[in-house]
């Protein structure tokens, strides 16, 4: 298995796996619409300052995370958008590996620390805090619908 730096030409695996990943349960994510799905992963996985990983073995994409190196001003924060294992590779210890592969790449980089955001009711929530995520607690996300 391989940890490489995903480049534009994984976009079309990254659309795969991203879709496998959120679309059933528990996220139950509608991401038929294959453009809407493309236009999404190209904006999280290339932006300013992107910074994405993933795992592959034989040529298959099996995790990935993109998102991006933020500046703060107690450093720089490798800040994930979306980060994901296929399905089929879940529950084996993969991602908590993965993580422990991105943790070690971005502190020879310099990167102070890593932020993210999840739904604290789904599995992934507590995938993090047993990777040694702490909940912020007074920090929030909102959201207004404009429709």
């Amino acid at each position: 298995m391989d940890f490489i730096e995903l480049d534009e030409s994984y976009l079309p695996q990254m659309e795969e796996l991203f879709r496998s990943a959120f679309y059933g349960e528990p996220w139950n994510d509608d991401w038929s619409d294959a453009k809407q799905l493309d236009l999404y992963v190209r904006e999280v996985s290339g932006g300013f300052n992107a910074l994405n990983f993933g795992l592959v073995e034989d040529g298959k994409l099996l995790a990935m995370s993109v998102g991006s190196i933020r500046h703060w001003w107690e450093g720089a924060n490798y800040n994930i958008e979306e980060l994901c294992v296929s399905p089929k590779a879940q529950g084996k210890g993969l991602g908590s590996k993965f993580m422990k592969m991105i943790e070690d790449e971005i502190k020879t980089r310099g990167v102070a620390g890593i932020f993210l955001q999840t739904d604290i009711d789904k599995p992934a929530f507590s995938f993090y805090t047993k990777n040694g995520f702490a909940n912020l607690e007074k920090h929030v996300s909102l959201f207004k619908s404009v429709k």
